[in-house]
C-alpha cells in the first residue's frame, strides 16, 4: 500500500448529523474509504496527501489544532481507533436515521465506563510494578476528555472535524476543521464581513489630461510592478456590500467553494474557536485550552508547495516569486495580493513600510549632497586650517590628572577635519528639510491609508470594531473567574468584572518596575563613563607611541560598541519585562492589550536606544569644571571632556555604530538565525532533524510541515524596530546626514527579509482586519514632533553653527573665521594645579609649560582676568 493510498485513523463529523454505532459502521467504513479514494482524480489525490483537504478531497482543510499523544495500552488504543472510525465521509453519506441527544451521551458515559476500568487495571498493574505514573496519566486523560468536550462544542456550531494521529511526527495528533458553507454564510454576515457583489463599475479620472497622464507614468512605471492580477485590472471595481443570507442573489455564487478565500475562512472558524467554550463552569475557550496544554498549537494552512518543481500556482508561491524574493528588491510590493493572503492588518504594516522606505529615498540624496558638501569644503575651512597649521604650537591641558601631559593642539588635525564633515552650514538646512520631510511623510502616509481603506472596503470598519472590540481575552475571564472564586458566592447573577482597586496593585508594580529599568539604563550609561574615564588614563599609561596616539578614537570607538551591546541585551529583557507587566494588568480586550504592550515597550526600548546618545549631546563636556577645579566622580574620577571643536564628532561616531549594529545584527542576523534556530531545535525535538529538509518537506503533508513553522507572535517587534530607526532618522540627523541613506539601504533589505520570514518561516498568521496602523501613528507623530526640538538643541549647543556665526558677525575684525580658533581658547597658569593632580611628565613636549590652553567654553566663566 502506497503512502498516497494509506488509510489515516480519523473522526469527521458534520453539524447536525447524529452518531451511528461504531461497531455497525465498521466494515462498511473501512470498505468505503479505499473506494472513495481510488475514485479521487491523481490531482485531488495530491492534494489530499498534501493535507489541504480532508480524506475525501473535497472539503478543504481551514485550520489545524495539534495535540500531544500519549503512549497507552493496547486496551485503550483499540478503543480509540474504534471510536475515531466512528464518523468519516462514506459514514456520513450513507448516515440516515437520527438519534437523540441523550442515545448520544448514554454511549459515550458507556465508553467512558470501559475506559476507567481498563485504566484502574492498568493502574494497578503500574503499582504492582513500582510505577508512580496514576497522577500523570490522570492530567493526560482529563486533557483528552476536556479535548472530545471542545471538539462536540465546534460540531454543535456546525463545523466538520476529521482527526489524525497516524502521521509522521512522534507523539502529535491533529484536528483538520472545516466550516461548511452554511456556517461561513453565518458567520459572515455576524462578522459583517463586506463581499464583491456582481455590480461592476469603472474609476474613472477626473480628466482627458489627468487620465493621458496616468496612463504614461504607469507606461514608464510597468517595469516595477510585480506580475501578479491586481494590476491588471486597476480601474475596475466590485461593488462590496454586507454579507447577507437573505441577499444572496447580490452577489456571484457560481462557485461557492471559492467565493470565501482562505485567509476569510480561516478568519471565520478562529472566530467561532475563540467563542466556543467547554462546558466547564469557567473554560474560556481555545486560548485558554492553548494555555492549559490541551491543545498545544492552532494554525491556519499556508496555500500549498512553493519549493516543490510543478506545484500547481498558488498565492502563496506567487508572493515568494514576485515578494520574497531578493532579486525583486526594486519592484513595487505586491499589496493587495499581500492583503488578500495575510489580512488587512499585516498589509497594512508592509504598505506603511514601503511608503516610508521611498520617502527615504529623497531624504538619503539630500543627506548625501551635505555630506559631499562637508567632502568638498573641507579645505576651505578656515577653523580647521588654523588647527592643523604646521606653525600652531598652542599647547593644551592635560586630559586626565596625572598620567595625562600636555598636548599640541595641532594634533587634533583629524578630528578638526572630520567634524567638519557633519557639521558645516549645510547641516543646519538639512536639519530643517528633515523637519519638513518628517511632516510630509506623515502627510502622505495619512492620504495613503485613505485609499486603502477605499480600495480595500474598510469605510465603515469602525461599526463592526464596536461590535467586536467587547469580546474579552481568556487571561482576563481567568483572573475574573478567581475573583469569584475568592468571594464564593452563591449566585452568579451578577456579572463580575475587574475593577480599579483590582489592578491597583499591578499598576503599582509597573510603575515601579518601569522607574526601576529605565534607572538600570541611566546606570549602565553612567557605567560607560567610568569606563571610558578610566580606560583614558590606562592608555596614557602605556609605553606604546603608537597607542598613545590614537588614546581619543580608542575609548570612543570601543565605548560606543559596548553600548551597543547592552542595548542589544536590554532590548530582550525589557520586551519580556514589558510583556510581563502588560500580563499582570489584565487588560479586557486584544487591542487595549496590544496598546499598553506597545506603549510599555517603546518606553522601555527608547529610552535604552537614546540615552547615551542624548548624554553625549547634551551633557557630556558641560559638567567639567576648569583647570585647577574639575569635577570629579567618587573623588577620583575626572569628568570627561569634549574634543576640540565640540561633541558632534564624538555623537556622530556613537549614532552611527548604534544605527548600523542594531540593523545589521538585531533587524537582520536575528531576524534570519533565531527562527531557524528555534525551527531546527523543534525538529530535534521530534526526532526528524536526521533527514534533509527537502526530503521531509516531500515526506510531511501540509499541516505537519507548517506545524514545525515559527508560530506568528504579532507585529510589535516589526513596528517596534521600525519606529527606533525613524527616530535614529529624524532625532539626531543634524550629527549624522547619512542616517537616511543607511536606513534605506537596510529596508530594502528589510521588506525582502521579512517577506520572506512571513512565506517561508512563520505559520500563517490568522488575518486581522484593522483601517489604520493604530497607535504607532501617534508615536510616529511624537517622534516626528520631538525631532524639531532636539535638532534645534543639537545645532545650539552640540554644534560649532551658532559660536562660529557669533564669532563671524560680532568679534571678527574682518568679518572671516580667522582667529576663530584662538577666541575659543582660554588660558591657565600651570601653577595654579591643585597638589597632587599635575601632570607627572611636565617637559613631554621638550620643553617646561607655564600656560596651557583649554576651550573656553568649558572654562570661561570660572577663570579670572589674569588666568585668561
Amino acid at each position: 500500500m502506497t503512502d498516497e493510498t494509506k488509510v489515516r485513523v480519523n473522526h469527521s463529523t458534520a453539524s447536525g448529523s447524529e452518531q451511528q454505532s461504531p461497531h455497525f459502521l465498521q466494515d462498511v467504513i473501512f470498505h468505503g474509504k479505499f473506494k472513495l479514494l481510488k475514485a479521487l482524480t491523481p490531482g485531488e489525490n495530491t492534494q489530499c496527501y498534501h493535507g489541504l483537504f480532508f480524506q475525501d478531497g473535497q472539503r478543504h482543510v481551514d485550520y489545524i489544532l495539534t495535540y500531544s499523544l500519549k503512549k497507552t495500552g493496547g486496551g485503550r488504543s483499540s478503543r480509540q481507533s474504534m471510536h475515531l472510525l466512528t464518523d468519516n465521509a462514506v459514514a456520513r453519506s450513507i448516515r440516515r436515521g437520527t438519534h437523540s441527544r441523550a442515545t448520544h451521551l448514554q454511549h459515550h458515559e458507556v465508553q467512558k465506563a470501559r475506559h476507567s476500568s481498563h485504566q484502574q487495571s492498568v493502574q494497578a498493574a503500574d503499582v504492582e510494578l513500582g510505577c508512580l505514573g496514576e497522577n500523570f496519566n490522570g492530567h493526560e486523560d482529563h486533557k483528552a476528555f476536556r479535548r472530545e468536550e471542545f471538539e462536540a462544542k465546534l460540531r454543535d456550531m456546525g463545523l466538520e472535524l476529521e482527526k489524525d494521529e497516524d502521521v509522521k511526527i512522534p507523539g502529535l495528533g491533529f484536528v483538520k476543521i472545516h466550516a461548511p458553507w452554511n456556517i461561513l454564510c453565518r458567520e459572515a454576515e455576524l462578522m459583517k464581513l463586506k463581499m464583491p457583489t456582481k455590480k461592476v463599475y469603472e474609476v474613472k479620472q477626473s480628466s482627458v489630461v489627468m487620465e493621458k497622464i496616468s496612463s504614461l507614468v504607469s507606461k514608464v512605471l510597468e517595469p516595477l510592478h510585480p506580475h501578479v492580477d491586481e494590476h491588471q485590472s486597476k480601474n475596475i471595481k466590485h461593488l462590496s456590500h454586507t454579507f447577507s443570507r437573505e441577499k444572496q442573489h447580490l452577489f456571484d455564487l457560481s462557485d461557492k467553494d471559492y467565493f470565501f478565500d482562505s485567509k476569510t475562512r480561516s478568519s471565520i472558524v478562529f472566530e467561532i474557536l475563540k467563542r466556543t467554550k467547554c462546558n466547564a463552569k469557567y473554560s474560556m475557550g481555545i486560548t485558554s485550552l492553548l494555555g492549559s496544554g490541551v491543545y498545544t498549537a492552532a494554525y491556519p494552512l499556508h496555500d500549498g508547495e512553493i519549493y516543490e518543481e510543478g506545484a500547481e500556482p498558488n498565492d502563496r508561491k506567487l508572493l515568494y516569486e514576485e515578494w520574497a524574493n531578493y532579486s525583486v528588491f526594486y519592484k513595487y510590493q505586491p499589496i493587495g495580493l499581500i492583503r488578500k493572503y495575510f489580512g488587512e492588518k499585516i498589509g497594512l504594516y508592509f504598505a506603511w513600510l514601503g511608503l516610508y522606505t521611498q520617502m527615504l529615498i529623497p531624504a538619503s540624496l539630500v543627506g548625501v549632497i551635505v555630506f559631499l558638501y562637508g567632502c568638498a569644503t573641507v579645505d576651505d575651512n578656515i577653523p580647521s586650517m588654523e588647527i592643523c597649521h604646521p606653525r600652531n604650537n598652542i599647547t593644551m591641558c592635560p586630559l586626565c590628572d596625572r598620567v595625562c601631559s600636555y598636548w599640541k593642539l595641532s594634533t587634533a588635525c583629524g578630528t578638526a577635519r572630520a567634524s567638519h564633515l557633519f557639521d558645516n552650514p549645510a547641516t543646519v538646512f538639512f536639519s530643517i528639510f528633515m523637519a519638513l520631510w518628517a511632516a510630509m511623510f506623515m502627510e502622505h502616509w495619512k492620504r495613503r491609508q485613505m485609499r486603502l481603506n477605499y480600495e480595500w472596503d474598510l469605510t465603515g470598519f469602525e461599526d463592526e470594531e464596536e461590535a467586536l472590540k467587547d469580546h474579552p481575552r481568556a487571561e482576563y475571564e481567568f483572573r475574573v473567574m478567581q475573583k469569584s472564586l475568592r468571594k464564593d458566592q452563591k449566585s452568579q447573577q451578577k456579572m463580575e468584572k475587574l475593577t480599579f482597586q483590582d489592578r491597583l496593585p499591578a499598576y503599582m508594580t509597573n510603575v515601579v518596575m518601569m522607574l526601576l529599568m529605565i534607572g538600570v539604563t541611566f546606570a549602565i550609561v553612567f557605567g560607560v563613563i567610568l569606563y571610558r574615564i578610566s580606560t583614558k588614563a590606562a592608555l596614557h599609561m602605556s609605553s606604546s607611541p603608537i597607542t598613545r596616539n590614537h588614546v581619543q578614537l580608542t575609548v570612543k570607538t570601543t565605548a560606543a560598541i559596548i553600548n551597543l551591546v547592552v542595548i542589544l541585551i536590554l532590548d530582550e529583557v525589557y520586551g519580556a519585562v514589558a510583556q510581563w507587566l502588560t500580563m499582570l494588568e489584565a487588560p479586557k480586550t486584544d487591542k487595549s492589550f496590544e496598546e499598553r504592550l506597545i506603549f510599555k515597550t517603546f518606553i522601555l526600548k527608547f529610552f535604552n536606544a537614546f540615552t547615551p546618545i542624548i548624554y553625549i549631546a547634551f551633557f557630556r563636556g558641560r559638567l567639567v569644571g576648569r583647570p585647577g577645579s574639575y569635577l570629579y566622580v567618587f573623588e577620583s574620577y575626572r569628568m570627561e571632556e569634549c574634543a576640540h571643536g565640540g561633541c558632534l564628532m564624538e555623537l556622530c561616531i556613537q549614532l552611527s555604530i548604534t544605527m548600523l549594529g542594531k540593523q545589521l545584527i538585531q533587524n537582520n542576523l536575528f531576524e534570519i538565525g533565531i527562527p531557524k534556530l528555534k525551527k531546527l531545535i523543534r525538529y530535534i525535538r521530534t526526532k526528524q532533524g536526521s533527514f534533509q529538509e527537502e526530503e521531509r518537506q516531500k515526506k510531511l503533508q501540509r499541516y505537519e510541515a507548517d506545524h514545525f513553522l515559527e508560530p506568528f507572535s504579532g507585529l510589535t517587534p516589526e513596528y517596534m524596530e521600525m519606529i527606533i530607526q525613524f527616530g535614529f532618522v529624524t532625532l539626531f540627523v543634524a550629527s549624522f546626514p547619512l542616517a537616511p541613506l543607511f536606513a534605506l539601504l537596510n529596508n530594502i533589505i528589510e521588506i525582502r527579509l521579512d517577506a520572506k520570514k512571513f512565506v517561508t518561516e512563520l505559520r500563517r498568521p490568522v488575518a486581522a482586519r484593522a483601517k489604520d496602523i493604530g497607535i504607532w501613528y501617534n508615536i510616529l507623530r511624537g517622534v516626528a514632533k520631538v525631532a524639531v526640538i532636539i535638532n534645534a538643541f543639537v545645532i545650539s549647543f552640540t554644534s560649532d553653527f551658532i559660536p562660529r556665526m557669533v564669532y563671524q558677525y560680532m568679534y571678527s575684525p574682518d568679518g572671516s573665521m580667522h582667529g576663530f580658533v584662538n577666541h575659543t581658547l582660554s588660558y591657565f597658569n600651570v601653577s595654579h594645579f591643585q597638589e597632587g593632580k599635575e601632570t607627572m611628565d611636565p617637559s613631554h613636549l621638550g620643553y617646561s609649560v607655564e600656560i596651557c590652553s583649554s576651550s573656553s567654553m568649558v572654562v570661561a566663566d570660572f577663570l579670572t582676568p589674569w588666568d585668561r
